[in-house]
């Protein structure tokens, strides 16, 4: 519950020096100095300095000077200090606590204590700022003044704004799908090497279309101080894929644009969604207005849902969710739905996103946890089953999500309500939720958000957390750019998931007689029915044939490795785009996995690989998002790393000077194994460790795979539908 509201003003007063703006990730030397007030602090009592949990600060160490994020404490009255920090020592969202505690002596009024975050007397380069951007980033002091460890904060808390870097990589994105002659923008903007939009831009680069586009100009300036730049008033004239590549004055590419597909007509349209994430005033960082703007001008999304833990959502702030959803949504431009993320314990069910069609509605909190205000509390919906209950007349839907806590979908499921599981947020790689999906026989969808906490909705690099994992999105097929479009395909679950990128994903099947199609699942009653020769993702149908024609048209902006078909739990096929003597001197090595379900899923994979008689012509680090992993080559045949997976995977690429010659050593904490070089080829080695599909598979590819785009059609027996 909240920390004492006791006499805040004779508690002292604490500032931070030196103050202003500092850029995100960088080294800096902090020294925050508290100055006791009129009760001074009495023996045993203490100050805590906390900061938010979103926030991936080096963490403070006491014992090696020359290192990164030392940190000292000490009284001005000489009083003997013990200090402690631990990531979770408060009231959440500020738990990551330097604990301060008078163990010898007592301070008066005036006596200080002065922090030295970062203190570089010694060789420290100073402590690493965290790798994203805050107006407000406190330096949050609570006081224990009468030793009864009951905290009070200060009036006043000293803070700095943290801001971005210069650019490392620009982005451009396109919409996935346009029709022919209708206008659109190409949306331009520079990150720094921690994914955070930078103002600090000010290149020219060339314009170049793999088609001809009407209105592009052959260049674009960026201007110190803009986020982003958009180029409007775009048109294609004839059908086909497009990509736009942003090149230097040497010619050579700076990024190339997410493919858009212009097509003559159709019926459905992709909207690209974060449909999870969280802002200060719940766990995450700057302001709930700042999420929604964020989500808008700087990731180019067109849907945004804020999901904050329901436990810390006042009445008040439920309120103002609403009326910015209300104020952000904007048809055929911007959607925001009504939202909130139900929190309740695993044992009762774990986390759910529940989306409103409209403003004004109940909140059902899994508790009131960290809401004072306990008037509505017999609203509350303790368990997935009282959720899905309270829910059942709302014009709602309902996914699973895998969080600190994950969905127990086997304990509860609602076919009315939840449309959708989340495989793959901030957290991690969660594939196992479908597969539980699966084996109970429910018909949901896949989605994938971010669930950030970083203020970054729809571009939520990671950073240096320990999460690891790139934010991902979703692509809704919907009939209207609308509320109520939006709702209908997740509803029908007419949407894919990716891990960040904007690919274009159609798959279908099509039916040699006729098949019944339902407007829902028929399990459910008093559904509509169509008799269709061609159905899509997400449809429910009945059919006579025994074999149905099954095909995929993706096209994405990075090479494609494989297409994975299954059915349910089976895989029907891997598919490769090239063939076994297409493959060349590279190799890549992957580690993947989580130790378990719950919030310790981390694993870790700190390794090297070694060559005998052989070495690395060259080395690509996959998935190192975390620039404070370490990657590099010690040795012409030699590479180590520090890595850690959520569900996930990383690892790298390694050419090798001779394709087939000698023995490669992989050496981690979890699997240590030799392989011959010449036994890698087309198929996996696999080398598994227990807990959750946690892995090291190794396997070769072609030196380059050109293999952007393609489409795959299989004649494959028809699943049974049961009405």
């Amino acid at each position: 519950m909240p920390h004492s509201t006791y006499l805040p003003d004779r508690m002292g007063h604490a500032e931070v020096s030196p103050n202003g703006a500092f850029e995100a990730g960088s080294f800096q030397e902090f020294t925050l100095t508290y100055t006791a007030g009129y009760f001074g602090i009495d023996d045993t009592g203490s100050i805590k300095v906390v900061h938010r949990f979103a926030s991936d600060m080096g963490r403070p160490q006491f014992d090696h000077p020359n290192a990164p994020n030392f940190t000292t404490v000490e009284a001005s009255n000489g009083a003997v200090l013990h200090v402690e920090y631990d990531i979770k020592r408060n009231i959440r969202p500020w738990d990551k606590t330097l604990y301060i505690k008078v163990v010898r002596g007592f301070l008066c009024e005036g006596d200080q204590i002065i922090v030295r975050f970062g203190d570089r007397r010694q060789g420290s380069p100073g402590i690493r700022l965290q790798t994203f951007c805050e107006h407000t980033f406190e330096f949050r002091v609570l006081v224990d003044a009468i030793a009864t460890y009951n905290y009070v904060e200060l009036p006043k808390q000293p803070e700095i704004a943290i801001i971005p870097g210069s650019v490392a990589l620009y982005k451009a994105i396109m919409p996935t799908q346009q029709i022919v002659g209708e206008l659109f923008s190409l949306r331009l903007k520079g990150e720094d090497k921690w994914g955070n939009p930078s103002d600090r831009c000010c290149d020219t680069l060339d314009l170049k279309a793999s088609k001809r586009v009407d209105g592009l100009p052959s260049t674009v300036t960026f201007n110190a101080g803009e986020f982003a730049r958009s180029i409007d008033g775009l048109s294609v004239d004839e059908p086909g894929d497009l990509t736009i590549n942003l090149l230097d004055d040497d010619g050579v590419v700076v990024c190339s644009s997410n493919p858009m597909r212009v097509m003559e007509n159709a019926i459905l349209m992709p909207y690209w969604g974060d449909l999870h994430g969280q802002s200060e005033e719940t766990i995450g960082t700057n302001s709930a207005r700042d999420f929604y703007e964020f989500a808008r001008d700087k990731a180019f999304l067109d849907i945004c849902v804020h999901q904050g833990n329901d436990f810390q959502i006042t009445t008040e702030f439920w309120k103002h969710l609403n009326a910015l959803s209300k104020e952000f949504t904007e048809n055929g431009k911007f959607i925001v739905f009504p939202g909130w993320e139900w929190s309740g314990n695993t044992g009762l069910g774990g986390d759910r996103n529940v989306l409103h069609m409209r403003e004004g509605r109940q909140i059902h909190r899994s508790s009131h946890a960290l809401v004072d205000d306990l008037s509505d509390v017999d609203t509350d919906s303790n368990s997935a089953k009282d959720l899905f209950e309270a829910l059942k007349d709302e014009d709602c839907t309902v996914f699973a999500h895998i969080g600190g806590r994950y969905a127990d979908i086997k304990m509860a499921h609602d076919d009315r309500l939840e449309r959708a599981v989340e495989v793959h947020s901030a957290w991690g790689t969660f594939e196992w939720l479908i597969e539980d999906a699966f084996k109970q026989g429910y018909r949901v969808g896949i989605v994938s958000n971010s669930d950030g906490h970083k203020g970054r909705p729809g571009a939520s690099h990671p950073g240096a957390t320990k999460f690891g994992s790139y934010g991902g999105l979703t692509c809704t097929l919907a009939p209207a750019f609308t509320r109520a479009g939006i709702m209908e395909a997740l509803r029908k679950r007419h949407h894919y998931a990716t891990t960040g990128c904007r690919m274009i994903l159609d798959v279908r099947t099509k039916f040699d007689h006729p098949a019944e199609k339902f407007s829902d699942d028929p399990n459910l009653g008093n559904v509509n029915s169509e008799m269709v020769t061609e159905a899509m993702m997400g449809d429910i149908l009945k059919c006579s044939d025994e074999e149905i024609t099954f095909s995929i048209d993706v096209h994405a902006s990075a090479p494609i490795e494989r297409i994975d078909i299954r059915n349910g739990l089976e895989t029907v096929e891997i598919f490769r785009p090239y063939i076994e003597a297409d493959l060349g001197t590279r190799i890549r090595i992957l580690w993947e996995g989580s130790e378990y379900r719950g919030r310790g899923r981390e694993t870790i994979w700190d390794g090297h690989a070694e060559l005998d008689d052989n070495s690395f012509q060259r080395l690509e680090p996959i998935n190192r998002y975390n620039i404070d992993k370490l990657f590099y080559q010690t040795a012409s045949n030699r590479v180590e790393w520090t890595g850690l997976t959520t569900g996930g995977f990383g690892g790298f690429d390694a050419w090798l000077n001779d394709p087939h010659a000698g023995t490669l050593r992989v050496d981690t904490n979890l699997i240590k194994e030799d392989i011959s070089i010449a036994d890698i080829g087309f198929n996996e080695i696999i080398f598994a460790n227990g807990g959750i599909d946690r892995r090291i598979r190794i396997f070769r590819l072609p030196d380059k795979n050109p293999h952007q785009k393609l489409t795959l059609e299989r004649r494959m027996n028809s699943l049974p539908v049961s009405a």
